[in-house]
């Protein structure tokens, strides 16, 4: 939300709203601003909401950084018979940055076997996103979001391996 009413006040500063000398700075710090692709997964976020976490072919990955407050959950649904991740579900609470990075990381798993996903780098979504050096932690709560997703799915499925012995 915050992101939101910053990005309306600056466009609103540059394009002269309000008039005075700040519409030049304001239109340079549009420029220097997120990239597009962080304010379209802001604004737009893919697979938000959550399954139940006690799903069978559910992995529930909660992460997060208390330097900053971000906390990260992403969910996997896996069919069991192929391994493959069939759908992905997100909760983010915190910057845009770390939203972003959480839409792109629940698009980048669906369709994809459980070894490629843990194979996805917090570099590749930063990358991707264009996230500037003091918002990459939030492409590495990404990265461990998927990696505990994955976890959590194995874990329970070797509860249920060995509750089938």
């Amino acid at each position: 939300m915050m992101l939101r009413v910053a990005g309306r006040r600056i466009l609103g500063a540059a394009s002269g709203v309000g008039g005075g000398e700040a519409a030049p700075a304001a239109a340079a710090a549009v420029r220097r601003g997120y990239h597009e692709r962080v304010v379209d997964h802001y604004n737009n976020p893919r697979n938000v909401g959550s399954f139940d976490k006690d799903d069978a072919d559910v992995g529930t990955g909660i992460v997060g950084a208390p330097a900053c407050g971000d906390v990260m959950k992403l969910q996997i649904r896996v069919d069991e018979g192929s391994g493959r991740i069939v759908d992905a579900r997100f909760k983010t609470f915190g910057c845009g940055s770390a939203i972003a990075s959480s839409s792109v990381a629940s698009e980048w798993v669906k369709g994809k076997q459980m070894e490629e996903v843990v194979a996805i780098k917090n570099t590749e979504i930063a990358k991707h996103l264009s996230l500037p050096p003091v918002k990459l932690h939030c492409s590495m709560l990404a990265e461990d979001a998927i990696k505990a997703a994955v976890k959590d799915y194995e874990a329970k499925k070797g509860k249920l391996a060995k509750a089938d012995e």
